[in-house]
């Protein structure tokens, strides 16, 4: 069952400014505000994504108060979309596949794995698909570590381009990945 949320999103730093509160997920952020320097997450955790239709940078937020962008590690204050990470129990389940399209070879995981290539045996990641829960998957690419957030709903999605994939990077390598429950 999922639990509800609530977010609160304000144009000027602390809590100042125009605000949109958001209980849903929602593709497009821009017609609310033009901004976001600061959010207050009441309950739920959330997906923030730089670009409308949950596309772009991702930033993962839970309870709390972030009073200007850099709280949230944030390198600007676009934020177009967000997502609510919708509560999950039982078992996390996802597939891994070594090429695009779900081709290849292909690892089954229920667990944290701290690094996919001693599990996996490949440097690449091309394309998952999340069965059951959520997922955060870690990639180090030249400009840092990059977050990314898998969910059940992303079942047919490929690392290299569809766009429910919810990727940062769609080149990205990724190097750990860790279930995320609410």
């Amino acid at each position: 069952m999922d639990r509800k949320g609530k977010i609160v999103f304000y144009e000027d730093k602390n809590f100042q400014g125009r605000s949109f509160e958001c209980s849903t997920d929602c593709p497009e952020l821009s017609s609310h505000l033009s901004r976001c320097n600061s959010i207050q997450v009441e309950s739920g955790a959330w997906v923030l994504y730089e670009h409308p239709n949950f596309m772009g940078s991702q930033y993962i937020l839970t309870r709390g108060e972030y009073p200007d962008y850099q709280h949230w590690m944030g390198f600007n204050d676009s934020i177009r979309s967000c997502r609510m990470v919708r509560n999950h129990t039982g078992v996390f389940r996802f597939c891994l596949y070594k090429w695009p399209d779900f081709q290849g070879q292909i690892m089954e995981c229920s667990e944290d794995w701290p690094s996919l290539y001693d599990r996996f045996h490949h440097h690449e990641v091309q394309s998952c698909n999340v069965l059951d829960g959520a997922w955060v998957f870690l990639s180090i690419l030249t400009t840092g570590d990059v977050s990314t957030c898998w969910r059940e709903a992303s079942t047919a999605a490929s690392v290299t381009g569809m766009p429910c994939i919810l990727l940062s990077a769609p080149s990205a390598v990724f190097r750990s990945c860790r279930f995320f429950s609410v």
